[in-house]
């Protein structure tokens, strides 16, 4: 479809600390991709503003989410690591992307409809236009692939549809100018600007319920801190929480159907099998017909094998944050030019003097 220079971009909020669903469901995935793509990964601090517009220490959670990234290993000298606030030109392209996009299409993201509630006059134009600048976060590099979970797919699909319109609209000044590239989208023809961005949502995305209901993710905003597992955790403070995870008086089923209607139970077994890199078949074949008390214990080990290296590493990192400064300073550096020579382009497709 495509003839766009591959690139990889994703970014995380820094909002609270980071959870093991954080990791499992994109942070991880975010280090083996960049074995073989050109990768830029961003903390997307304005973002955060639409869900906690006064942070009690912002610097301190993007330099945390910096160091989870680089922790987990993410090489920052051969892929791109910044926060988002460092490259004005994201949101100058949103305001561009605003103005492209329609009401009707924000009116429509389930998220919007989520965290706005039911008093949606009373949400923030930022929580509306969220869509836009995530569309301009990507674009802005020209980015053809983005990590997501489920949840945000919707949001790469606007992406596109933002993409599209800039596109046709622009048609003949991209073309004149001599700037797109032709690609096929359907059956029809375009000479584009911006890329159609795919979202990647490869394999069995694990799904990390919280510990204290596993009917509901494992999330930063949930009150109680038993309910998920940081990355800050030392091996005592994990070995505590899934100690007390909830789980129900049976023992565990021999096989993968045997979890139905059993959420908690079937949580554990799904962090186990991820933390693992095996399937929750492999995981019951081992573990099915014992009770939660021998196979806490073996979680605990996993999780702790897996989780304390990030952990200390993440530590040493925040020691010193003169060092995560340099590093998102030149992230920011690198994106910056990146960035601009997207928007000298783009400026001069609709016709601002420059």
């Amino acid at each position: 479809m495509s003839n766009f220079p591959p690139l990889v971009f994703s970014g995380v909020q820094p909002t609270g600390n980071l959870h093991l669903g954080n990791y499992l469901g994109a942070i991880r995935k975010f280090v083996a991709l960049q074995e073989n793509n050109d990768c830029i990964y961003c903390v997307v601090d304005l973002h955060s503003l639409t869900a906690q517009l006064v942070h009690e220490d912002l610097p301190g959670q993007i330099r945390s989410i910096a160091a989870a990234f680089i922790a987990s290993g993410i090489d920052p000298k051969a892929h791109i690591v910044f926060n988002q606030s460092a490259v004005p030109q994201h949101a100058e392209l949103a305001w561009i992307f605003n103005c492209v996009a329609r009401i009707g299409w924000m009116n429509r993201m389930t998220q919007f409809k989520d965290k706005a509630g039911k008093d949606r006059e009373n949400a923030s134009l930022g929580l509306l236009a969220y869509p836009s600048l995530m569309a301009a976060d990507i674009l802005v590099y020209r980015a053809t692939h983005v990590p997501v979970g489920d949840d945000q797919k919707q949001h790469l699909e606007l992406t596109r549809d933002i993409a599209m319109k800039f596109n046709l609209d622009y048609q003949a000044h991209i073309r004149n100018g001599g700037k797109g590239i032709d690609i096929t989208v359907g059956e029809e023809p375009v000479h584009a600007y911006f890329p159609m961005v795919e979202p990647m949502i490869d394999g069995p995305a694990p799904r990390v319920m919280s510990l204290r209901d596993g009917t509901k993710k494992m999330s930063k905003s949930d009150p109680s801190d038993l309910s998920r597992i940081n990355l800050v955790d030392d091996a005592e403070t994990i070995s505590r929480k899934i100690r007390k995870a909830k789980t129900d008086p049976d023992g565990l089923p021999s096989d993968v159907e045997g979890l139905a209607g059993r959420p908690e139970a079937d949580n554990l077994v799904g962090i186990y099998a991820a933390l693992a890199d095996r399937t929750k078949a492999d995981v019951l074949t081992e573990f099915g017909g014992q009770q939660f008390s021998v196979f806490k214990p073996a979680l605990v080990d996993l999780a702790v094998s897996v989780l304390a290296p990030i952990t200390g590493e993440m530590s040493r990192l925040l020691a010193d944050t003169s060092h995560i400064d340099a590093i998102l300073r030149d992230g920011g550096e690198r994106a910056r030019a990146r960035a601009e020579t997207t928007m000298r382009e783009v400026r001069d497709i609709i016709g601002f003097l420059q």
